[in-house]
């Protein structure tokens, strides 16, 4: 018994000696999560009080917020009108202000997307990974006028973030261009860029594989990538000369959940820091002079992936 009862003893002394997680001070478990990502996080606080307490703290959201939050904040006009991609199936209203907790002032801005830059842009955050979503409307855009002054028609849209959106009338020379500088997105962070837009029932040359984007960081030679807004087989098979677009890798639409279609124009990643001046430049062009008509484009946007 006395050997059983020592046995004991130590064994209870080793315990009481343990250190556990919830005894660390609340900073120390907040330093450690703010190591991981606002997905993380908040699974975290489902583990036990302490971690909840530590997941909630201003140290771990700061941690998640870009620098220039409080800037966006205050540059905010009005809450978008559309989510980024309605994925969340309800339209939040506007961003927390500045004065809030850090996690409110986050998921203010996941909720909703701001309108900045005199509303020719927003801004938003990726709730999982905190990263910075940036879409640069079509009056931010390059779009060819060379057809005359009504190759476009500036116009509202109901699903649109933004005032009004580009509707091409006619044309036959169709190319966007657009520019944004790195220092808009999140350091060491991979994106891809995305055409927004959706076509008009009389829409016409949108469906031949023939459209091209482009996309460069830099002076870096441009990525290729043949896509196609209106995906048509038979359209194909004409163009082609009955060929069809087999073996041909022509990239097609998506559509969202917020009633607009999107294609992928390109992927890229910013630097480990912001470098003065750089910017990332895509484009969108159609290679056939024909007439085209009907495609109505909100914007492009950059996510990350």
């Amino acid at each position: 018994m006395g050997f059983l009862g020592a046995g004991m003893a130590t064994a209870a002394a080793t315990e009481e000696d343990t250190t556990r997680l919830c005894d660390l001070p609340e900073a120390c478990v907040a330093y450690v999560l703010a190591l991981t990502s606002p997905w993380d996080a908040c699974r975290c606080a489902a583990v036990s009080p302490c971690f909840r307490d530590a997941a909630e703290s201003d140290v771990v959201w700061a941690r998640f917020l870009p620098p220039d939050y409080r800037a966006i904040l205050q540059l905010h006009q009005a809450p978008a009108r559309r989510l980024p991609l309605s994925r969340s199936g309800s339209t939040a209203g506007a961003a927390s202000p500045s004065g809030s907790s850090k996690k409110e002032a986050f998921l203010g801005l996941t909720d909703a997307a701001v309108l900045v830059d005199g509303g020719g842009m927003a801004v938003w955050l990726a709730r999982g990974s905190g990263a910075k979503c940036v879409a640069l409307s079509a009056r931010r855009l390059s779009l060819p006028w060379e057809d005359g002054e009504f190759s476009w028609r500036w116009t509202p849209h109901p699903l649109s973030r933004f005032a009004d959106v580009a509707q091409l009338e006619d044309c036959t020379c169709l190319d966007i261009y657009g520019r944004l500088p790195t220092a808009a997105l999140t350091p060491a962070t991979a994106y891809a860029a995305y055409l927004v837009f959706v076509t008009t029932d009389a829409h016409r040359g949108l469906s031949f594989p023939d459209q091209e984007t482009t996309i460069s960081v830099g002076g870096s030679a441009p990525s290729r990538h043949t896509v196609c807004l209106r995906p048509d087989a038979a359209e194909a098979r004409r163009f082609r000369g009955g060929k069809g677009t087999d073996g041909v890798d022509v990239r097609g639409p998506a559509l969202r959940g917020d009633g607009w279609w999107e294609i992928e124009m390109g992927r890229l990643r910013t630097g480990n820091e912001a470098v003065a001046g750089e910017e990332v430049a895509v484009s969108f062009e159609m290679l056939g002079w024909y007439h085209k008509r009907g495609l109505v484009v909100e914007g492009v946007e950059f996510r990350p992936l």
